[in-house]
């Protein structure tokens, strides 16, 4: 029994030295992506860093913190070559804040989540977001309403947050569309 105990240290043990001469990390690597979101994105969080993307969400964010945010992240060398995007469900986005964050990103591609939510602005923000994609050749749509709207049970009783089964296919969605 302590043979078997101590090969298995070994073992153990080798495999962290190795580990370590690799670089390797615990976890998925978030070399190359990263999810700025409010809490429809933090909903899902768990599936997307399953994915490898990298989760910046937190509840209520509004798009126009989404420059600063950008070049803060830039600056501490914190911002990958991917940076996916789902803000502007807690109201209106201004075009020059969505040109800006995608100014502030510079050689970095942005993904532009479009938006499901029984919102007045949600039409409106959408064709923003369309408007600054077309705008760049390093920003790209993310059509999350078009994926998602004919599938109600994808949401919560407030057609737009995400449930268990929502956050699944949410995720799924924007690794796949942001390869």
């Amino acid at each position: 029994m302590r043979k078997m105990r101590n090969a298995i240290l070994r073992a153990i043990g080798v495999s962290i030295v190795v580990a370590a001469l690799l670089g390797a990390t615990a976890g998925p690597v978030f070399a190359n992506k990263l999810g700025i979101g409010d809490s429809v994105m933090l909903g899902a969080a768990d599936q997307l860093r399953a994915r490898g993307i990298k989760v910046n969400a937190t509840v209520s964010r509004q798009f126009s913190s989404l420059p600063g945010l950008i070049r803060s992240l830039r600056r501490h060398g914190d911002l990958p070559r991917k940076v996916i995007v789902h803000l502007g469900n807690n109201g209106y986005i201004d075009l020059d804040d969505c040109r800006a964050a995608v100014r502030a990103a510079r050689h970095r591609h942005v993904y532009l989540v479009t938006l499901k939510v029984p919102r007045g602005w949600r039409r409106t923000n959408n064709r923003r977001l369309h408007r600054c994609a077309k705008r760049s050749s390093r920003a790209s749509i993310i059509d999350w309403f078009g994926h998602s709207v004919n599938h109600p049970g994808w949401f919560a009783d407030d057609h737009y947050h995400l449930t268990a089964l929502g956050a699944r296919r949410y995720a799924s969605f924007v690794a796949h569309q942001s390869n």
